[in-house]
Order: C-alpha cells, then structure tokens, then sequence
C-alpha cells in the first residue's frame, strides 16, 4: 500500500496540471524534494526541468510531450509521474472534483516560483468508525491542513494526523449513540479542526459532494 499524493503545479495561465504521486504522502516527503532543480523529484537532470516547462505551457495534449521525453530518457526514477493526471485545473476543481479525500495522504501545491505548499488530507466519512454512519461522497468532503516546519522537516505530522484519527473516533461513538445526527457529526469535525486551527495553519474545508 502506498501513501498516496497529489500535486498541482500551477501554470503561467494561473490554472494547475495535476500529477500523482504513489508514495508522496509518507512524512510529507515532496516538500523537500520539489525543487526547480527536481521539479518531479529523483535526481537533478535538465532535461526534467524542460518537460515541466512544456507541460506547463502546453494548452493541448500532453501525451506527445511526455512520449517524446520518455523516449530520450527511458523509466525515469521521480516520485511524482511525470504524466500529468489532468491539465489546466482551478484550484477548487482539484479540491472538489478531483482529490480522493479517502485515500489521498496529501496534497501539494507548487507555485510558478517552485513554493511547495504541503498539506495533510483528512476524509469526513464516518463509516469505518461508526456502525450507524451514512455513505460519504469520496470526493470534495473534507479537509486540507498545512503542519508548520523547521529548518526544513515537518513539526508536529505525525500529532496532526492523530490527532484527527482520535476526533473521528470520538465522533463516530457520539454519532452511535445518537447524541448526533449524521449531518450533525460532519459539523461537530469541521467546527474541532477550525477551532484548532492558528494563525501559523492554513485550513481548506470543502463538503460539496460530486459523484464520480
């Protein structure tokens, strides 16, 4: 089982390509290895630092890029694919629409001046840890949270993570005893993470259900 991440990379038209990452969410890892010289990550080449240029500027399919530099450099080693999932994305299309909140460990956002934003993915689907819990939609329902960093390594990612375990836990019991309702369960979690949330955490919650 891997630890499942997606990345956006924004473009100059300020819309984003979507890549996946199969191990990308372990430790956050992708924040530190994204970088204008790994734009993928793996080892420096110039020829990686081109194809997202052209990836990036391309408005038509980029299967043509992507073949022709995988003919010129054969079984690439990046943690990221360089075969982007989708192009020319908003922000709130990739959150909504495209972003498994089941199964995606995390998100990451790279700026056109290579800032990676990373951020921990949390699904508001109660089923797995309450026997009384409606069906959750996979996609757009839940939220995003940055964790702070210190000379480059994540501070407190693995108490984030936990800590939203433990909240779910703690929610799925109420909602069994009927002290909530379905829909008052998924408000008591989105109200916990914003009172948890500072000045230094940026928190993006999203519970509008799309059928995939």
């Amino acid at each position: 089982m891997g630890h499942r991440a997606l990345v956006a990379y924004e473009r100059p038209d300020e819309l984003y390509n979507l890549h996946y990452s199969h191990n990308g969410g372990l430790h956050l890892r992708l924040k530190r290895e994204l970088t204008s010289r790994t734009p993928f990550g793996g080892k420096e080449t110039n020829s990686r630092q081109e194809l997202l240029t052209e990836l990036l500027e391309s408005t038509d399919s980029t299967d043509s890029i992507v073949e022709a530099f995988l003919g010129a450099d054969d079984r690439p080693q990046t943690a990221v694919d360089v075969k982007p999932k989708t192009t020319r994305l908003t922000k709130d299309e990739i959150l909504t629409e495209y972003l498994n909140y089941a199964d995606t460990e995390a998100f990451y956002v790279v700026s056109s001046e290579f800032d990676v934003t990373a951020y921990r993915v949390h699904w508001f689907g109660l089923y797995n840890v309450a026997d009384t819990a409606e069906a959750s939609p996979l996609y757009g329902y839940g939220a995003l949270r940055t964790v702070r960093w210190y000379d480059g390594e994540s501070v407190g990612d693995g108490f984030v993570q936990g800590e939203f375990k433990t909240l779910k836990r703690i929610t799925g019991d109420l909602l069994d005893r009927g002290v909530f309702t379905h829909e008052e369960a998924v408000e008591y979690l989105k109200q916990k993470l914003i009172a948890w949330t500072d000045e230094r955490t940026e928190l993006i919650i999203r519970t509008s259900s799309v059928s995939h």
